[in-house]
C-alpha cells in the first residue's frame, strides 16, 4: 500500500508536462520547478527578473499550503537562474519569504529554462 499522494493547486500553475506540482510521501513534499507562470493566465511574468522571482516564490507557497506546510517547512530549495550576476537579488526577496533558520540551498546557473523563464525553484518540505 502507497502512501504517495499528489497535491495540486490552482493557487499555482497547472503543470506544463508530464509531473505533478508536488509529491508527498509521508511527512515529505517534493515539490516540482516552479518558473514564473501567472497561475490565472499561465503565461509567464513580464519585466524585470525581481517580479519573476516573486512570483516564482509566490507560486512555491501555494503548493506548499495546498500540501499542508508553509514555505518554512522547506528542507532544501534548489534555484535555477539563467544571469548568476542575478543571485543577490535572489537572497533579497527570499529574506522577505523566508526567516532563520533557512533552508539547505543551492543555486546553479542554467543555459535556458522552460517558456524563455529567468529563473525557476525547485524544493523539498517536510512537515511538523
Amino acid at each position: 500500500m502507497s502512501n504517495k499522494s499528489i497535491i495540486q493547486t490552482d493557487e499555482a500553475p497547472e503543470a506544463i508536462g508530464t509531473y505533478s506540482q508536488a509529491v508527498k510521501v509521508g511527512d515529505t513534499v517534493y515539490l516540482s520547478g516552479q518558473i514564473p507562470l501567472d497561475p490565472e493566465t499561465m503565461t509567464l511574468v513580464g519585466g524585470e527578473i525581481e517580479k519573476q522571482i516573486i512570483r516564482v516564490f509566490d507560486n512555491l507557497k501555494a503548493v506548499c499550503e495546498a500540501a499542508g506546510g508553509e514555505l518554512q517547512d522547506i528542507v532544501k530549495l534548489n534555484i535555477y537562474l539563467t544571469d548568476l550576476s542575478c543571485f543577490s537579488l535572489v537572497n533579497e526577496v527570499m529574506a522577505t519569504y523566508f526567516q532563520t533558520p533557512y533552508p539547505a540551498r543551492a543555486a546553479v546557473g542554467v543555459a535556458s529554462l522552460p517558456k524563455g523563464a529567468e529563473v525557476e525553484m525547485d524544493a523539498i518540505m517536510v512537515l511538523n
